[in-house]
C-alpha cells in the first residue's frame, strides 16, 4: 500500500503548493494595486478580488490562481472532496474550464530556478476563442504583460492582442 500514501503525499504537497501560490500572487498584486485579497469561500471558481480604478471608475478583476510549470491549466473541479463520489462506476466528473462565467482572467504563477517568479495573465475570454484545457509557457510568454491582466474585461482588446501576437 505504500503507493497510496506516496500518491496522498502528493495530493497534499500539491494542494499546500497552490495555497503558498495563491498568497505569493496576492503579494506580488498587492505591491502594485494594492486593493488585493484571496477569497475565502470554497465552493468559488476565484481565488482572488482585485480592485483598481480603470477610466475614474472602480472595478474588480476575479483572478483563478494556477501553478505552472510547464503549462497553464484552465480546468478546475477535478479535486476530489466530502461531495465527491469515489465509486467508479457513478463517478460523474465535475471538471470544467474557466470562463467568463467563472473567472475574468487565469494568472498562472511559475517558479524560475532562483526562486523568482513570472505571472502569466490569461483572459477567459481568450480561454473561450482558444477552446483549449492549457497553454504552454513558451506560447504564453507574452501574456506576461500586466496589460492583460488590466484589459482581461476587454473583449475587443484581449482579441485583437491575442491575434497580433499568434495566440488566436
Amino acid at each position: 500500500m505504500p503507493h497510496f500514501v506516496d500518491r496522498e503525499d502528493s495530493g497534499r504537497q500539491a494542494s499546500v503548493l497552490g495555497f503558498a501560490n495563491q498568497h505569493i500572487v496576492v503579494g506580488l498584486l498587492m505591491k502594485k494595486y494594492s486593493n488585493v485579497s484571496l477569497v475565502d469561500l470554497p465552493l468559488s471558481s476565484y481565488d482572488i478580488i482585485l480592485v483598481f480604478k480603470k477610466d475614474g471608475k472602480e472595478d474588480f478583476i476575479r483572478i483563478q490562481v494556477k501553478t505552472a510549470k510547464t503549462y497553464i491549466k484552465f480546468t478546475g473541479g477535478t479535486r476530489g472532496g466530502v461531495d465527491r463520489n469515489y465509486n467508479i462506476g457513478e463517478n460523474i466528473s465535475k471538471e470544467y474550464i474557466q470562463s467568463t462565467v467563472t473567472s475574468d482572467v487565469v494568472c498562472g504563477i511559475h517558479e524560475n530556478e532562483d526562486g523568482t517568479h513570472d505571472l502569466y495573465f490569461v483572459p477567459t475570454i481568450l480561454i473561450e476563442r482558444m477552446r483549449k484545457k492549457s497553454i504552454s509557457l513558451t506560447r504564453a510568454r507574452r501574456l506576461k504583460e500586466i496589460d492583460f491582466l488590466e484589459n482581461c474585461k476587454n473583449r475587443e482588446w484581449v482579441l485583437e492582442k491575442a491575434e497580433e501576437i499568434g495566440l488566436i
